[in-house]
């Protein structure tokens, strides 16, 4: 990832050179991605942990990557192990600052001792539902909680006690005392800490009391000496109670700036909804290629090019927006097309046969590796009398504006010769078997001695020499632009998209691709940009259609 230049200005590099410009911070910028251990990383992760390290670089700066496990409920280590490897994958460097929110729970611990000896914390013995109905709402105020004058010995003493396990989950919490009139209703005695006696992937059962995020996040920031606190637009409300809590305990306080997250059409964004996709089965797993997770667009074929040159034309806003799935898929062909090999493949095959070509006969002929790329020179690609072609390059009874194949016409085939359509073989069921056409041996090349001009030039395999595969075309997830507006009483799986994956098998492709590892990315003329997937085997070679050379899904949805 290139910082030799800062990135293109915004605001929030405005109020960074604003800081710098006072001194504040001792002139320094300490930037964090805080994930959450309880799913896949998205796209949408993606342009937070760009923002936060491009700026921590551009800065000279530090970048910490620190894990929020508060919550065992929901938190896996298989996860922290696949938000480490996205994130390296798409090459942000935290260094040696990698941190977890446990890392401090005995510090937080001593935090809220000291807001309850200060009177700013109580022990609540509320059901959840008590609390809940006692908060107000939006228009009406909330109605201060019963328990809320305790002496402050008694809150030392219950906290002490909820500590050590000796309660039930749900009989006590612990909360901050500010404010149940406040507007904000984030500020109305928030929860602190809750009983949970669940085993905690890296603290084990030392722990049966769970800090609250809003609690720990500002902690956890300050304690590292974060200096501008990064996040989205949702957290703007909560803002207030992350200083509150600071200003409090008389600890660093770090700049919490707002912008505008991803949302990107044709899919959902929410770890939850995701996660519903995974466990119902919608989806085979979280790296599935249709889903906008970072482990599903690495197996798609996107590059970490890609995606940072994507989150680059997104830019950094204050206010949200939907930006067009489209505008990926450009990201991905403009790095492809300059870096992917080219290769031919026949994915629904038609058999062509040169009737006047020599049944021995074996030409080794030039085929050009990737003309964006002149260093990326040439290959050799057999040509024979028995060939394959596109099923869909050829019509029968083709109509005007349909240049390819058909009974009598002449087309050229990439590389090769020029080749007539002289007959036509058809199966018992009336279906197109097999084309006899001839070749013009003097067209060599694609080129005609005599300058007659043909309209198509087709790409083809050698019968003998391809081998089988299977191909797995990808498209649109969800059939509507945007989840969040659905007529009433739909939810986003009643638009999943039934034609998102299809598969082909017994696709014809060059031999050398056999030996191809996952992650192998190339262009397959005239058809798009493949990867080859994990499941490959070079017995069994599967590749993924990482984008059309086009954007098809417009012109669909014109037509």
């Amino acid at each position: 990832m290139e910082n030799s230049e800062k990135s293109r200005s915004n605001f929030i590099r405005d109020i960074i050179d604003k800081d710098l410009l006072e001194g504040k911070n001792n002139g320094k910028v300490h930037t964090r991605f805080p994930p959450e251990p309880n799913g896949h990383l998205h796209i949408g992760h993606a342009k937070a942990i760009l923002v936060n390290y491009t700026i921590a670089k551009d800065y000279n700066g530090k970048f910490n990557l620190r894990f929020d496990d508060t919550n065992p409920v929901k938190e896996d280590e298989e996860y922290v192990n696949a938000i480490i490897n996205d994130i390296k994958w798409l090459g942000a460097d935290w260094e040696e600052r990698l941190f977890y929110a446990s890392d401090y729970f005995e510090q937080m611990y001593e935090y809220a001792i000291q807001l309850i000896k200060i009177g700013k914390a109580f022990i609540d013995s509320q059901s959840a539902e008590e609390i809940r109905a006692n908060r107000g709402t939006i228009t009406s105020p909330g109605i201060d909680s019963p328990f809320r004058n305790r002496s402050i010995e008694e809150n030392l003493n219950l906290f002490e006690s909820m500590k050590n396990g000796e309660f039930e989950d749900g009989s006590h919490v612990l909360r901050a005392k500010i404010d149940m009139t406040s507007p904000n209703m984030l500020m109305r005695d928030p929860l602190m800490y809750r009983i949970r006696h669940t085993s905690h992937h890296r603290t084990g059962d030392k722990w049966c009391i769970y800090p609250i995020y809003d609690w720990a996040h500002g902690l956890e920031d300050s304690i590292e000496g974060i200096t501008h606190s990064l996040c989205s637009l949702e957290f703007q409300a909560h803002r207030p109670l992350y200083d509150w809590f600071l200003i409090q305990l008389g600890i660093h306080k770090p700049q919490q700036i707002e912008f505008a997250r991803l949302n990107l059409n044709y899919t959902v964004m929410s770890k939850r909804k995701l996660l519903e996709l995974v466990e119902e089965n919608y989806v085979n797993g979280w790296d599935d290629p249709r889903l906008p997770t970072l482990s599903g667009l690495r197996r798609r074929g996107f590059t970490p090019e890609a995606i940072q040159n994507f989150i680059e034309k997104v830019g950094v806003a204050k206010a949200h927006s939907i930006i067009d799935y489209a505008l990926l898929e450009h990201s991905i062909r403009e790095v492809l097309n300059k870096t992917a090999p080219r290769v031919m493949s026949v994915l629904n095959p038609l058999k062509v046969v040169i009737t006047n070509y020599p049944d021995d006969q074996v030409e080794e002929l030039d085929a050009v590796n990737n003309p964006e790329d002149p260093s990326a020179g040439t290959r050799k690609v057999p040509f024979s009398k028995e060939l394959y072609i596109e099923r869909e390059d050829f019509m029968e009874d083709p109509p005007k504006k349909f240049f390819r194949l058909g009974p009598g016409r002449e087309v050229r085939f990439r590389y090769a010769y020029f080749i007539t359509c002289n007959e036509v073989i058809k199966d018992s069921n009336g279906e197109v078997k097999e084309l006899h056409c001839t070749y013009d041996p003097a067209s060599k090349g694609g080129k005609s001695p005599d300058g007659r001009k043909v309209k198509a030039t087709l790409h083809w395999l050698s019968a003998e020499h391809a081998i089988d595969a299977e191909v797995r075309l990808y498209d649109r997830l969800i059939t509507v632009p945007d989840t969040n507006n659905l007529e009433e009483g739909k939810t986003f799986k009643d638009y999943i998209n039934p034609d998102s994956l299809t598969i082909l098998h017994n696709c014809k492709l060059e031999a050398h691709l056999a030996k191809a590892e996952a992650g192998f990315r190339c262009q397959f003329e005239r058809l798009g940009y493949f990867c080859v997937d994990p499941d490959s085997t070079p017995q069994k070679p599967v590749f993924n259609r990482t984008v059309t050379l086009r954007d098809t899904w417009a012109r669909m949805q014109k037509k």
